[in-house]
């Protein structure tokens, strides 16, 4: 026994221990941080992003890109794990969060290679974000969250970004409608808050529907296009023969008895469509399938129907009207119908499209997202989702903080201020902290045209003596100036998210000295 070697892991397992381990990692985070890092700002730029079927997706959006590529690297995962994380939290902020770990394990690097123990880093690392998320809770505009307040919130969330031939501004505008129709004494019921994408007209076409839109036809050509008024029905159902359940063979002897077969038919299907009509039912949206009689009749009854509805759909039909969802004719009752000011069938290109307003439930909305070409109709609701969940972060989740880099220039000073209270090594990660906050103002400076440097030294001479500093946009350029002045404001659980979740990936990556991993 003695001498031989024991084999714990199998002959198809890698292992990369010490500093190749955490050098790895660290460049693996890296890439995918720069990778997104371009698009940061108002003026950053796009990526194309090409799948193996040769789908296109154009985006600036941090969160889409890193979606959609194939990464492989474990610790450049954790990378994409903190974009995920800050989409599913705040909505917005994933390349501010994804840059700033990226930048973190470019500080740690250094700091290993001056042999900071990693544990050191991490405290240093720890200590440093409590300092900059107090610096964060200190910059909140002690202001009341109007309307044009957050049109300004959820224009910053957009500028930069594809919106087609329609500005920021109009857009926000809009999307705080949509939030205000939302808002509830309990918050804001984001689930009553759809989008719905047609391409086939510029930007300057999207409207907010208050109700629902469904992308569903009639079921017969004789149906009313569009009804006032009306009780909604909402059937999980066929509206079609009932089939048997076991296998049969009629034996007709003569033409009487055919006939006979054929009139039960037709009083089944005619009973179904009378059931809709007695109960006072003037638009129906069946789940299943709608026989071609049934359907003649309810259009010459002046019904409106519509089958094979998908269950969301559906669901959201019946959550717009107040309508409830019945499984069987026998059950559906006056009551159990739903109502809106207005149905209506628009047809976009080849596609029919029923908007349901003025239901009874009228928090439910809509925005119609309107594109030239599917690429635009895409980023732009991505765009207006950020912007929804933006606005809606603002109002239920802290308010907001100057935005333009100021909140990050803030983060930086007071991280420094904080860190001469830090003894031994632990001061150096501090330090080196607030050194790759830095670099979040630097890059927006370089994406607007500016001299990085300079502009840093711009931005932290206004703050100490204003202070807040930012780099307001301005047409091909940008200059330092005051955030709140100019509109560009951010909700402060965006910045706070953006912190914790980079603090704890770089933390997690920097540990790591042992990688294992099986063919």
């Amino acid at each position: 026994m003695g001498g031989q070697p024991m084999f714990i892991l199998s002959e198809d397992a890698e292992r990369t221990q010490g500093d190749d381990a955490q050098s790895s990692n660290i460049q693996g985070g890296k890439a995918v941080a720069e990778t997104v890092r371009t698009t940061l700002g108002p003026r950053g730029m796009d990526k194309m992003l090409v799948s193996d079927s040769g789908d296109v997706v154009i985006t600036n959006d941090g969160a889409t890109i890193l979606e959609e590529m194939d990464i492989e690297h474990p610790a450049a995962e954790m990378i994409v794990e903190v974009a995920a994380t800050q989409e599913d939290e705040v909505g917005d902020g994933t390349t501010t969060a994804s840059v700033l770990a990226g930048q973190l394990l470019a500080q740690a690097e250094d700091l290993l290679d001056d042999d900071v123990h990693p544990t050191t880093i991490v405290e240093g690392y720890h200590a440093a974000s409590q300092l900059a998320l107090d610096a964060v809770d200190d910059l909140v505009l002690d202001e009341e969250l109007d309307d044009e307040l957050l049109t300004s919130v959820a224009a910053s969330s957009m500028t930069g970004k594809g919106t087609g031939d329609m500005d920021a501004t109009s857009l926000a505008e809009t999307v705080v409608a949509a939030v205000r129709h939302a808002e509830t004494d309990a918050g804001v019921a984001r689930d009553d808050i759809a989008l719905r994408t047609q391409t086939g007209a510029g930007a300057s076409a999207t409207e907010l529907v208050e109700g629902v839109i469904a992308e569903e036809e009639p079921a017969h050509a004789a149906m009313p296009r569009s009804i006032e008024d009306s009780n909604v029905a909402v059937l999980d159902l066929d509206l079609d023969l009932q089939e048997a359940n076991i296998d049969a063979e009629y034996n007709v002897t003569d033409v009487t008895q055919l006939e006979q077969a054929l009139d039960a038919e037709e009083s089944e299907l005619a009973g179904y469509a009378e059931s809709l009509v007695d109960v006072g039912v003037d638009v129906a949206f069946v789940t299943g399938d709608i026989a071609d009689r049934v359907a003649s009749i309810l259009g010459k009854e002046g019904v409106l129907a519509v089958e094979s509805v998908g269950d969301d759909d559906a669901s959201d039909v019946a959550r717009a009207t107040g309508a409830t969802t019945v499984g069987s004719l026998q059950d559906l009752e006056p009551s159990d119908l739903g109502s809106a000011g207005s149905v209506s069938v628009e047809t976009y290109s080849d596609d029919d499209l029923i908007f349901i307003e003025g239901g009874a439930n009228a928090e439910t909305v809509t925005l119609f997202v309107r594109g030239g070409t599917e690429h635009v109709a895409d980023e732009l609701e991505r765009a207006l989702n950020d912007a929804l969940d933006v606005t809606i972060a603002a109002l239920t989740e802290g308010g907001v903080v100057p935005g333009a880099g100021a909140t990050e220039i803030a983060i930086a000073d007071a991280v420094r201020s904080g860190a001469t209270s830090i003894e031994g090594r632990q001061q150096l990660a501090v330090e080196a902290f607030a050194d790759a906050v830095d670099v979040l103002p630097r890059t927006l400076a370089e994406n607007t045209g500016l001299d990085p440097i300079d502009a840093l030294v711009d931005l932290r001479n206004r703050h100490d003596s204003e202070g807040v500093a930012a780099l307001i946009s301005e047409g091909q350029s940008g200059s330092v100036g005051d955030p709140v002045e100019a509109g560009v404001l951010d909700p402060v659980a965006v910045k706070r998210e953006a912190v914790e979740s980079a603090t704890e990936a770089a933390t997690m990556i920097a540990r790591i000295d042992d990688v294992i991993s099986s063919s």
